[in-house]
């Protein structure tokens, strides 16, 4: 557990470098179970439940007029607090978006950064729409999820342990945290073009993410897109995702700086 109280799910190599995993909206840091069999060999895996979901502490009255906030102070605490030094963040969705804040206000703390179609866009506050669609959604898992499970089994090429932890977390969601969503509203040229650490981006070749791909010219930040997957790339095409995202992760390991040169991956625009 953080300082700030988060649950953290550790798991991996002990003396490894670490490698942080920040789940999406709805998830909790136990949705991660075929990435985590592939990585934990080679890293100290540290994957925290964020405020609002799964174990770790709900949000106080107070705390739900910034949200994002306490995300992001959340995520410093717990790097400061728990990794020997800088540490590797995959961050999926709204995970994504709080790596982002996290990198930008301390790159000192990051030493390197994937994001799988990470939640960049300008929200100011969660829709009535947007409130209703999530809780209505939340709902079908009242019984446990049987049907939800069985229907993903069907329309989803997730592999079984995929699909039991996704919806195993659901029940677990602080419902106040969803009617008082405030992503913030930014520049998403300036913000990517302003980081400071090694970023991927793996994101669908369709997705509004890959459309703004031409607005990076940040030599530090790269683009994979990926035919063929929706919004859980890792979950739609383990291969195609580890493909992109274990080479990246592999000269994290090693201290190696990317050279957008050599490395077409990491140049504005990936490919």
């Amino acid at each position: 557990m953080s300082p700030s109280g988060l649950v953290v799910h550790e798991c991996g190599t002990p003396d490894g470098p670490e490698l942080v995993l920040l789940h999406g909206l709805t998830e909790a840091g136990t949705t991660w179970p075929d990435a985590v069999d592939r990585w934990a060999a080679d890293w100290r895996i540290l994957a925290p439940d964020l405020r609002g979901h799964g174990d770790s502490p709900r949000f106080s009255d107070a705390q739900l007029t910034s949200v994002m906030e306490v995300m992001v102070a959340d995520v410093i605490a717990l790097l400061e607090s728990v990794c020997r030094g800088p540490a590797t963040l995959l961050g999926h969705s709204l995970g994504g978006r709080v790596g982002v804040l996290v990198a930008s206000r301390r790159p000192d703390l990051v030493e390197r950064l994937v994001l799988e179609d990470p939640a960049l866009a300008s929200v100011a506050a969660a829709t009535e729409s947007f409130v209703a669609e999530q809780e209505a959604f939340l709902d079908t898992f009242a019984d446990g999820g049987a049907a939800e499970i069985s229907r993903m089994r069907e329309v989803t090429s997730w592999s079984d342990a995929e699909i039991r932890a996704w919806a195993a977390c659901k029940s677990q969601v602080d419902r106040a945290m969803i009617a008082h969503l405030h992503l913030g509203e930014w520049d998403v040229a300036a913000v990517l073009n302003d980081l400071r650490v090694p970023t991927l981006l793996v994101v669908p070749a369709d997705g509004e993410t890959a459309r703004h791909r031409c607005i990076v010219t940040n030599p530090l930040v790269g683009a994979s897109l990926l035919p063929g997957v929706g919004h859980c790339v890792r979950r739609d095409d383990p291969e195609a995702f580890h493909a992109v995202v274990d080479p990246f992760l592999t000269k994290a390991r090693r201290g190696h700086p990317p050279d957008p040169a050599r490395d077409p991956s990491h140049a504005p625009g990936g490919h």
